[in-house]
């Protein structure tokens, strides 16, 4: 691998520790992380830390009676340890992937170092260890799946290209399958090392084939055990994110609009110079440059174009970008330190948002309950979400099933009350999906139901849903009161 990029060996004229350059990305992705959505978890958080806790807590496996996401029962074990250890809280899951995170700038770091050297490795680093916190790749997401899977990734790549025997490839292709088990999408990040392996040898490619099984047969052995239904897992993960309702259900002209915003409207443009340098500079499609293509391809593939996928391709296009700094660098005498500086300047991230919530912390100024029920009624803040949850916990026996229409985990997670279906979160509405939420519903009928006011409910809910809902509550549901935009309904007693 290493003939693919030695064109950009130079010298070394600065002087660091790239330990304390990861620690102030560590400490300045913490900032960020921590001091967003309200300092409270986000919608997805919610929806797996409630799994989570359903699994480590009450016993109750995903996919089956403990709820269904399309993710990982890695990302649910994560939060359910959250939950066992600290709780109902967001920061865990945060620091954790923290320090992830920053092993993986480590191995980036790695990477970049035995192409060139520490130079263009501190180059690396900072290209991505700042644009993984820029706005337009959700950098204040750093507990989300793409975390751990670009960590497993890295160092796939890093094992692999230090590999000196076929046990070296078969380690390569476990620490791949431990990627894949937490994002199906990391199967763009094999493909690369999979022609890399294969351009060293039949042999070499068949190790990494090998330790990519083992590792996957290890991951599906371990679900077994603790329980988890395997058929409903893929399914769930896999198939069912696919066709109508499903959470890739998405028109042409919404796809369109969603690329140029991911790739042509965002701080990503400043890598595409220093790209088609490396372009120009190297002459032809390494490794990396496959890298960096299949990773842009698996991202139009999925088609959902979540700001948070841009971070699979930042790896690959930050060691480019670092080479061909480092090349220019060299071949004309630039001063290292300067063009240091304008780098750092130019990719430092926004910090808009966590300044504002330091200044909600302050000001500590939030609408009432009663405030938040007057036209025009809008989508509550996560702190008004977790207030509603607190309530309803408040008013509710421990053992009452508690249904929140529509996207409502931030608040479900806080009531700390089981939904009657296992579609506790309408992230998916295929005609299966809605079948299982009907029938869950009419077996165990919940004590309470919150149902939203503001339109984002009737935008983004399917109409059958919520007709469905509607029809529930005029039969069998008194409406007792207006909270945060939600009107509760309680379970009429003894039919009355």
């Amino acid at each position: 691998m290493s003939s693919d990029v030695n064109i950009f060996k130079n010298s070394e004229p600065l002087k660091f520790n790239i330990l304390y350059v990861i620690l102030f990305l560590a400490v300045l992705q913490l900032f960020i992380a921590l001091f967003t959505n309200g300092f409270l978890m986000s919608a997805d958080e919610a929806m797996w830390h409630y799994i989570g806790r359903n699994w480590f807590r009450n016993g109750l496996i995903p996919y089956s009676t403990g709820g269904i996401d399309n993710k990982s029962p890695l990302i649910f074990a994560i939060f359910g340890l959250s939950d066992k250890l600290f709780g109902i809280n967001y920061w865990f899951p945060r620091v954790l992937g923290t320090i992830c995170q920053s092993v993986g700038i480590y191995c980036v770091y790695k990477i970049a170092t035995h192409f060139a050297n520490k130079q263009t490795g501190l180059f690396a680093v900072l290209f991505y260890g700042l644009s993984v916190l820029w706005h337009c790749a959700d950098g204040k997401y750093v507990s989300y799946t793409e975390t751990y899977e670009i960590l497993f990734i890295t160092i796939a790549f890093y094992t692999l290209l230090i590999a000196s025997n076929k046990r070296g490839f078969f380690l390569s292709g476990v620490l791949s399958a431990f990627a894949l088990g937490f994002r199906q999408s990391a199967a763009f990040g094999i493909v690369p090392m999979f022609i890399t392996a294969f351009r060293k040898g039949w042999v070499y490619s068949l190790n990494y084939c090998l330790g990519l099984l083992v590792g996957t047969a290890l991951l599906i052995a371990l679900c077994w055990l603790v329980g988890i239904d395997i058929h409903k897992m893929l399914f769930y993960t896999f198939a069912d994110n696919y066709g109508p309702g499903s959470t890739t259900d998405h028109v042409l002209m919404w796809r369109m609009e969603q690329f140029f915003n991911m790739f042509l409207y965002s701080e990503l443009v400043l890598f595409y110079p220093l790209v088609l340098g490396y372009i120009f500079i190297n002459r032809k499609a390494d490794w990396l440059i496959i890298w960096l293509v299949v990773e842009f391809l698996g991202i139009c593939i999925v088609g959902n174009y979540a700001r948070v996928h841009l971070k699979e391709m930042l790896p690959p296009i930050s060691i480019i970008s670092a080479l061909t700094l480092s090349h220019l660098i060299n071949v004309y005498q630039l001063p290292s330190k300067p063009v240091l500086a304008i780098v750092f300047l130019c990719f430092f991230p926004r910090l808009l948002e966590p300044l504002v919530n330091l200044k909600k912390l302050l000001s500590a100024k939030t609408l009432t309950a009663e405030q938040y029920c007057r036209e025009p009624f809008t989508q509550p803040e996560e702190e008004a979400c977790k207030k509603l949850g607190q309530w309803v916990k408040a008013n509710t026996p421990s053992t009452e099933k508690v249904l929140v229409a529509g996207y409502g985990a931030q608040v479900q997670v806080y009531t700390e009350r089981l939904s009657p279906s296992v579609f506790f979160n309408a992230t998916q509405q295929t005609e299966a999906d809605k079948k299982v939420l009907f029938k869950d519903i009419d077996s165990h009928k919940p004590g309470m139901i919150l149902i939203p006011l503001f339109p984002e409910y009737t935008k983004y809910v399917d109409a059958e849903v919520r007709q469905y809902l509607a029809n529930l509550v005029a039969k069998e549901y008194d409406a007792s009161q207006c909270l945060y935009n939600y009107t509760v309904y309680q379970i009429k007693q003894n039919g009355k």
